[in-house]
């Protein structure tokens, strides 16, 4: 490589040399570099500005996905509002289906000002003073705090209004919002545990299902009859342990809440078949006892040819019988259906063997017999809703049946049965017993004086004092001393 030549100091200093190098570097490249950067770049900036919008956008997108799947179906759910982003610049025409992000920052319902009550107490002076006690002011901080309500409480739209609320009102808002949340709280929690009207908790529910999979039954076709202690459904019957299921049967529902009928416990605790196994504290095994209860009151009467449905089995609360009708139409309770007074007169005679036969036969008292609990089918009355049904010697054994029968003579009396004995006649013929009295006060206060004699000889001999007979007569009172 040559080396440059030397040259003098009084070159570098030429004026000449210097113009030569001034105008080399003029015609460099470099200058036309430099000067396209500095055009004009607005329109990069917009661009820039939709791309980090569209970002931002799928983003949010992203964000919502990952609150939806992280809360689930929570009651409490968690919000990432505050990793979203938001710009200034953003467009506002977003599609309807997209989630409203509610911006706390431009809230229309807070204040310019917030208006705030100094540590003394009021403002102003003289005439013109305001305390935190002043109406107008105490109206316009209760209608804020209806903010603070809980979401299911809808509190109305007040943008642009000037609301006044009187503590009188905001307070009784406050207390009944509270009462609200409470009473459907408790609702929840009921209609998960319960079987409701025309419903079934989802433990029912669970059971019916595992019939139908058993092949028990072949589909649950609804409910048909509602009642105070039960839920009544169709359905189409299968097989069971090589037994053949009636082709139409009925799934009876006990209903596990006890507001209907809160006086289950007089009609088992003093069974004494039940009696060791009652608990009055278990809801849902007293239920199960009411189902137990009508399984063997039902089997009872059917040995003895008593018309009644027949069990087909038991599953906890859940009791499956023969549907007493046709093609999916239950037969008419005695109290709707259409009958000639011929027709009326064999039934009352029917019903009254019928009672006998109960008595008599199955040691029971029915406790809730009138026109709603029989059918009329075939030109047959059958007896259903046995389940409160108990034996003659519970302590009010007697008392029940003489209601029964003055239902049974006041229905017929009044449909027209000339031969329809009274209440008094009626009592007499079913149990066997001579009480002599025409006046209600004292035939009841006769009987009552039974029932106590014969409590009194259980506890203390064990002793009943109403006896079955081998020779198919009614129970008799037993007269022997100890």
């Amino acid at each position: 490589v040559l080396a440059p030549a030397p040259c003098s100091l009084a070159d570098v200093m030429s004026e000449q040399l210097a113009r030569e190098l001034h105008e080399e570097v003029s015609h460099t490249p470099t200058y036309q570099i430099i000067n396209t950067v500095t055009t004009d770049t607005s329109s990069d900036l917009m661009l820039a500005q939709m791309l980090q919008m569209e970002f931002d956008r799928e983003f949010d997108t992203q964000l919502r996905r990952e609150e939806r799947k992280f809360n689930g179906d929570s009651k409490v759910s968690i919000s990432f509002e505050n990793y979203r982003m938001v710009h200034p610049y953003e467009d506002s025409d977003s599609s309807e289906d997209e989630v409203d992000w509610q911006d706390t920052r431009h809230d229309p319902y807070r204040a310019d000002k917030p208006t705030t009550t100094p540590k003394k107490g009021f403002v102003g002076k003289g005439k013109n003073i305001t305390t935190k006690h002043d109406e107008e002011v105490c109206g316009r901080k209760n209608t804020a705090r209806m903010d603070n309500f809980a979401p299911e409480v809808q509190v109305g739209d007040g943008i642009g209004m000037d609301l006044k609320l009187s503590n009188h009102v905001y307070n009784a808002l406050k207390r009944h919002c509270y009462t609200e949340q409470r009473r459907s709280a408790r609702l929840h929690e009921k209609k998960e545990h319960s079987t409701a009207e025309h419903a079934v908790d989802p433990k029912t529910r669970l059971l019916m299902y595992k019939m139908v999979n058993a092949g028990i039954l072949e589909n649950i076709n609804g409910c048909f009859s509602t009642g105070k202690e039960s839920v009544v459904f169709h359905a189409n019957g299968g097989s069971f342990e090589e037994k053949i299921v009636p082709e139409e049967c009925v799934l009876k529902v006990f209903k596990t809440t006890l507001n209907e009928f809160k006086n289950r416990d007089k009609y088992i605790k003093d069974d004494y078949r039940f009696k060791d196994r009652f608990s009055k504290l278990n809801p849902r095994k007293i239920i199960r006892l009411w189902a137990e209860k009508e399984m063997h009151n039902l089997t009872r009467m059917k040995k003895a040819g008593i018309p009644c449905p027949e069990v087909v089995i038991l599953k906890k609360h859940i009791l499956v019988m023969s549907f007493i009708g046709k093609d999916h139409v239950p037969a008419p309770k005695l109290k709707d259906a259409t009958l000639s007074s011929e027709d009326m007169k064999k039934a009352y005679y029917q019903v009254l063997n019928m009672m006998q036969q109960l008595y008599q036969d199955c040691n029971l008292v029915h406790a809730d017999l009138s026109e709603y609990n029989m059918l009329w089918h075939d030109g047959q009355v059958w007896f259903i809703d046995v389940s409160q049904s108990i034996e003659p010697t519970h302590p009010h054994g007697l008392e029940f049946l003489f209601r029964d029968c003055r239902n049974v003579a006041t229905f017929f009396q009044k449909a027209g049965v000339a031969e329809a004995l009274n209440v008094f006649e009626l009592f007499n013929t079913v149990s066997g017993l001579q009480i002599n009295s025409d006046n209600e006060a004292d035939f009841l206060a006769q009987i009552e004086a039974l029932e106590k004699r014969n409590e009194d000889h259980v506890q203390k001999s064990g002793k009943k004092i109403f006896t079955d007979t081998n020779d198919g007569s009614p129970p008799r009172l037993n007269t022997d001393d100890d």
